[in-house]
């Protein structure tokens, strides 16, 4: 598991330009982002102010946006973050900010409000270091304010220029620093099947599912990331757009878009405070490195927005893309059980997933959940499959296929609901974690556990962290924690670009290897399953190992003795679910 220092590493810093259009010069005052605290900070010559992550989770920073009077205040009184000002057509030069390789760097602009902001205003920014352009979208954060957002992904000073169809928003300039990243990036494919941090540190998803934890309350909410926190889960799958389902009939504090008081949604207006509190959710997983596993579009919907229209889809998604793509931590999920959204074919998700293909300016990670009807993961822009079974037989031979990662995201969860999905015990959704690791793919968690005392209806709101989140009551999480950490060990220095633990072709026994620098094995798993020999004779490959017998349940390493070779007998226990671990001497 992540410890706190490496978790401190993989904060959100951000530095900001904003702007009033005064015409005032702070070339007094710089914006710096430090990672010597476990929360980043605006800084300035006056002193710093903490990031959001560094408040209570109630209280969120929404707009770092002052005057100069306001700035200088706030740095008299508190230590404030000063920053320059600029919104203009003529460019001028901006105070040099600092951010970290992988933070964001953001610009704040004032412009106008009349008609249709959201719709009417275009702004982009070109960010550029020697030959490396990037373009990025900015967008309509509500009262008069527009953002751009980047990700610098190399040390460096960068320029910026912005572009609009509005006067006072073009031809913006200035530049910030890129100092040596302290976090790892945004995750990537690596080793064909598996995944690393852009640095190349390797990443292994131990993910669990709350689809719906940023839509509860906000003490429900803390606790939900309290619970992650303390949790072997690095990876969390959570919906965008609130959920009507089983168990789930709660009204959400925001909605994604302006709703009349009858419930009529203006898809053509985003609410921002819905999307500043998402950004925030985001922004504290991050703090506690869990990768958000963003489900862009999904059925379960009272409010209309499973039935948008193809434009308002597209517009919706790139409104998205233009607030979120700087975030490091975001996987893109177009779809949960995308097959059960009548409104859209499989050419509709098709066209959506290319727009987040070519807008997004980060290349995150991108794939879809299905019900019955596996979406065709072999198309380019899908990263990685994302399915619902619980059989892995076959997944060296998807693997061989597709050469992409597999998840199995949702394999049933551990719980007592009336309904099949919701009610398999904690230890088989260990085993289940197990069967897919040794088959070379990675398996998602969820819990669906009932008070005893529940009512016998699905017309009820409990806390299930499922959806909900809240704590954890399951037993399952603690041997996924130790499988997980199973898998951790299997790195060995030099060998991250080939990390993670590949199946072998038709075994005896199911097993997996992990291979270091030189591509000699260094790890085998096995895996018993529900075999249960008492003694097996096993063929290692050349070199010589030591063994370990291994109790997924118990969470129970008890060494072997001796050194083994060649042809190695060895005594297991007469239990089902046993495992056995070579390490190469």
């Amino acid at each position: 598991m992540a410890s706190a220092s490496h978790r401190a590493e993989r904060q959100l810093y951000r530095a900001t330009l904003s702007s009033r259009g005064e015409s005032q010069n702070f070339s007094n005052l710089s914006v710096e982002a430090t990672h010597k605290e476990p929360h980043p900070h605006y800084v300035s010559a006056g002193g710093r102010i903490p990031c959001p992550g560094c408040l209570p989770l109630d209280m969120m920073i929404t707009n770092m946006t002052m005057t100069r009077r306001e700035a200088l205040k706030l740095a008299a009184a508190a230590g404030a973050a000063a920053l320059t000002t600029h919104a203009s057509a003529q460019a001028r030069s901006s105070n040099a900010a600092k951010v970290p390789v992988y933070g964001i760097f953001e610009l704040t602009y004032p412009g106008p409000q009349n008609a249709n902001p959201f719709t009417d205003v275009s702004l982009t920014a070109e960010f550029s270091l020697d030959q490396h352009t990037v373009k990025v979208t900015g967008f309509y954060d509500g009262g008069g304010t527009y953002k751009i957002r980047f990700m610098p992904d190399t040390p460096g000073v960068w320029r910026f220029r912005t572009t609009s169809n509005v006067t006072e928003l073009s031809g913006a300039s200035g530049q910030f620093e890129a100092t040596p990243a302290v976090s790892h990036g945004p995750v990537r494919v690596n080793n064909v099947s598996h995944f690393a941090y852009k640095d190349g540190t390797p990443y292994f998803p131990f993910g669990t599912t709350s689809y719906a934890w940023i839509h509860q309350s906000e003490g429900l909410q803390r606790e939900t990331l309290a619970s992650l926190k303390n949790s072997p889960f690095n990876k969390v799958r959570m919906c965008v757009f609130p959920k009507h389902y089983e168990y789930n009939h709660n009204e959400p504090e925001f909605y994604p878009f302006e709703r009349s008081g009858s419930g009529v949604n203006d898809f053509t207006r985003p609410n921002p405070k819905f999307f500043q509190h998402l950004e925030q959710r985001i922004s504290d997983l991050e703090a506690i490195g869990v990768q958000a596993d963003l489900i862009l579009f999904h059925p379960y919907d009272r409010w209309g927005y499973q039935s948008m229209a193809a434009q308002q889809d597209d517009f919706y998604l790139r409104y998205v893309l233009a607030r979120l793509s700087a975030h490091a931590n975001i996987w893109w999920s177009m779809a949960n059980e995308y097959d059960l959204m009548k409104a859209k074919t499989a050419a509709d998700f098709d066209r959506l997933f290319q727009i987040v293909e070519k807008e997004d300016p980060y290349g995150h990670l991108r794939s879809i959940h299905y019900s019955r009807v596996e979406y065709d993961y072999s198309h380019p822009w899908v990263t990685h499959a994302s399915h619902q079974a619980a059989s892995f037989n076959d997944t060296p031979n998807q693997i061989a296929r597709l050469k992409k990662p597999i998840l199995f995201d949702e394999v049933q969860y551990e719980g007592n609901l009336n309904r099949r999905w919701g009610n398999i015990d904690g230890d088989e959704l260990v085993y289940r974690f197990w069967r897919g690791v040794i088959h070379g793919a990675y398996v998602t968690h969820g819990e669906t556990l009932l008070p005893a005392d529940a009512e016998m209806t699905e017309d009820q709101s409990p806390t299930l962290w499922w959806a909900h989140g809240g704590k954890l009551h399951g037993t399952s999480p603690a041997g996924i924690g130790f499988l997980r950490q199973l898998v951790e060990q299997t790195i060995t220095p030099g060998n991250s670009a080939r990390a993670g633990l590949e199946a072998q072709p038709k075994p005896y026994y199911d097993n997996a290897i992990a291979y270091d620098a030189t591509g000699k094995p260094a790890t085998i798993l096995y895996f018993f399953d529900e075999h249960r020999p008492l003694w097996y004779e096993f063929a290692l490959p050349e070199g010589e190992y030591t063994a370990e017998y291994i109790d997924p349940i118990a969470m129970k390493i008890t060494p072997l003795p001796g050194r083994h070779s060649g042809k190695a007998k060895l005594r297991l226990g007469p239990k089902m679910y046993q495992a056995l671990r070579f390490r190469r001497i």
